[in-house]
């Protein structure tokens, strides 16, 4: 692969879950650090992203936004390492549907629980949070992996939204939870972004 990769990013954001990505497959990525409301919001990446929000990534000339998307798309340009299931396989299905139910429901019902205002549940994508949880935690409870015997991206998106939505308040602390984060969190690509990101934090306080 000739062409860069290239990370826009900002340490408070959901970009960590790309950055997370890019370290799992272990290609070589340039990053960008973008202010919110002044470099964000810029013309020059207004144009690369007209939401004026990270992530993005940029790769050649092919821009690609949404965390589930890049994520998506990473996991494809390196076959190898199995971070997506084969194509036509049961396990692809179940990846698909994971990771577009917590791209989906999941951060939907947990952005309207932050901002106070959740819907009537017939009319919401969401429907009830007790529902949502317990799918949840169906999910993850006494597994590693959401698809197959192996990590894939659907683990790594799970155990993002699961440990963030937990540090934040938001999620119980479910022993099921728990374990599932903990357990992908210990994953040297994991450490690499972790430790990058809050260096990262670190030097734009300084």
């Amino acid at each position: 692969m000739s062409d860069t990769l290239t990370l826009y990013t900002h340490p408070l954001s959901r970009a960590r879950i790309t950055r997370w990505m890019l370290e799992e497959t272990g290609l070589p990525y340039e990053e960008v650090l973008l202010q919110f409301g002044s470099t964000m919001k810029a013309p020059e990446y207004v144009a690369l992203n007209p939401m004026g929000k990270v992530p993005a990534l940029k790769h050649g000339d092919t821009v690609i936004t949404e965390n589930a998307a890049i994520c998506a798309y990473l996991a494809e340009l390196v076959p190898d390492l199995g971070l997506a299931p084969p194509i036509g396989s049961a396990a692809r299905g179940a990846y698909y549907r994971w990771m577009f139910f917590l791209a989906g429901p999941v951060e939907a019902l947990f952005t309207a629980k932050y901002a106070g205002k959740l819907a009537e549940p017939r009319a919401a994508g969401y429907g009830r949070e007790d529902d949502l949880l317990r799918t949840l935690e169906h999910a993850v409870a006494g597994r590693v992996h959401l698809v197959g015997d192996r990590f894939t991206t659907a683990d790594l998106y799970m155990a993002a939204f699961l440990g963030y939505y937990a540090q934040i308040g938001l999620l119980d602390e479910r022993p099921a939870f728990t374990a599932f984060v903990q357990h992908h969190a210990a994953r040297p690509a994991a450490l690499r972004a972790t430790q990058r990101d809050d260096a990262l934090l670190a030097s734009s306080k300084a």
